[in-house]
């Protein structure tokens, strides 16, 4: 059985996953920069590399994201949303029926059937609030690892609020409360429920069951607590949540008989 390659090429990061047969053998991430093709590239030649397989060994490559029309080496093109749709349900154990996805620069809500299809899908990409790049910003404004977001927002005592619903607004907000010595974990924390509320108003109220988040900043724990505290319900990560919409793209391989 041929190997299946697949590559989503997001706004912030590339991810490749390399499988046989639906079963993951390897997965990789670089940050996204110009010459996305050749990042990816090298992305795959490493994941070989590392299996100690050569080039011979692969069926197809199927490729999505947003640089999808970028890489001229992909047998399959994937739209986010089905591919995203496709690699959750897979990996869930086709438990997933709710899924919440944050991108570099965007956010979605997606609600599939018993079957894994796609029976509403809502996006909210006018601004960065709420993404993994507002994240990155955060960041680096208030000198916090993302890995620590999670144990620093913790240690809140006060519950505080993040009015803007801006990126731009949100930094000047978040910029502020520095000023007047608010405590860097306060604003993180509100920081963590601002993104919750808004994950919450692209789903709407009528939420049953649990929740399945994704993409990078599903590995903050602190967005995960406080998304539950907003829903009422249990959210479920996978264990390489940002790895899932390349593998929902290699599946597409398989459905076309290719790999």
């Amino acid at each position: 059985m041929k190997l299946q390659i697949g590559i989503d090429l997001g706004s912030t990061a590339i991810k490749t996953v390399i499988a046989r047969d639906g079963e993951i053998l390897w997965r990789g991430r670089t940050n996204t920069a110009p010459g996305q093709e050749a990042h990816a590239t090298r992305l795959i030649e490493s994941g070989l590399g590392e299996l100690r397989l050569t080039a011979d060994a692969v069926g197809g490559v199927a490729v999505t994201g947003y640089g999808k029309k970028l890489f001229a080496g992909a047998r399959v093109r994937v739209d986010e949303i089905s591919a995203n749709a496709a690699g959750l349900f897979r990996l869930s154990g086709g438990a997933a029926r709710t899924i919440v996805n944050i991108g570099g620069q965007d956010l979605k809500a997606l609600r599939l059937d018993e079957n894994g299809r796609v029976t509403d899908f809502r996006m909210n990409d006018k601004c960065a609030a709420g993404t993994g790049r507002f994240f990155e910003l955060a960041a680096r404004l208030l000198d916090i690892p993302l890995d620590q977001f999670a144990a620093v927002s913790r240690q809140a005592r006060l519950e505080l609020e993040l009015n803007s619903t801006c990126v731009v607004f949100a930094e000047s907000e978040m910029v502020s409360l520095l000023a007047r010595g608010t405590p860097r974990e306060e604003i993180l924390k509100a920081l963590h429920r601002s993104v919750a509320r808004r994950a919450a108003g692209l789903l709407g109220r009528d939420v049953s069951g649990p929740v399945w988040l994704d993409g990078g900043p599903a590995r903050n724990a602190g967005l995960v607590e406080a998304l539950e505290d907003e829903l009422m319900t249990e959210i479920k990560v996978l264990e390489e949540p940002q790895h899932t919409v390349a593998y929902g793209a290699l599946l597409a391989l398989q459905a076309a008989g290719d790999g």
